[in-house]
């Protein structure tokens, strides 16, 4: 993908892949809908900020989250990349994932360089197939809450709390699904957006060691953090 202003080299590794690592802690990077469906098209901007010249992940580095609406009838109150469903009139995933992004958070898509596209994820129960878009915050620009009832928070997460071993586990839910997460910021960070995440910090080869068979009830999880598991 093109990038007039280059690449920024702390950005470099993650912007030459299309598919990112996945392990038995990670079940979310493999899932592909069951045979003979077709999910519907969605992106997801994954939005990272920091200094554009530093060699290795720099301190100020941060990835853009929002926590979903609690009036929402599907995956309410999770905490996710901006974006969602695709209009005919989009460009493809980055266009998708851009102007999703801009109507969430009111982000300026014109500071926004997409790196690469990632090869899509299936997400049960919406059944939407997904698109992650890597991209490089150039020109960082205000954001916020554009829609309460949608959007409950939108924040740059500093990558160097969700790579710190301590707020890194695996939680449980009650149907069986195990999968990667994150307590950060006040948030859980679990599901598509959790394995998506834990996914590109080791491709990217910034991950540190985490007990990976340190596994939580999700339930309990989230009343740590204020929220609970929703149908």
């Amino acid at each position: 993908m093109t990038d007039p202003a280059g690449t920024p080299p702390w950005l470099s590794r993650l912007a030459a892949v299309h598919t990112v690592r996945d392990d038995a802690s990670n079940p979310v990077i493999a899932r592909h809908a069951p045979d003979g469906a077709t999910g519907r098209p969605a992106a997801v901007l994954v939005l990272f900020g920091g200094r554009p010249d530093a060699a290795e992940l720099p301190t100020d580095a941060t990835v853009l989250l929002t926590q979903r609406a609690s009036s929402l009838r599907q995956h309410r109150g999770q905490v996710a990349f901006p974006g969602g469903a695709a209009d005919p009139g989009d460009d493809g995933p980055v266009g998708t994932a851009r102007r999703e992004a801009q109507e969430e958070t009111g982000v300026d898509p014109d500071g926004v360089e997409p790196l690469t596209v990632l090869d899509s994820i299936f997400v049960p129960p919406s059944g939407f197939e997904v698109t992650p878009v890597i991209a490089y915050w150039r020109a960082p620009s205000e954001v916020s809450v554009v829609d309460t009832a949608e959007t409950e928070r939108v924040v740059a997460v500093p990558l160097t709390d969700l790579l710190d071993p301590v707020n890194r586990f695996v939680v449980r839910h009650p149907l069986g699904y195990r999968g990667p997460a994150f307590a950060v910021g006040g948030m859980l960070v679990w599901g598509f957006t959790a394995g998506v995440l834990s996914g590109v910090l080791e491709t990217a080869g910034w991950g540190a060691p985490w007990d990976t068979e340190d596994v939580r009830d999700l339930e309990t999880s989230l009343a740590a953090v204020g929220e609970e598991l929703h149908p």
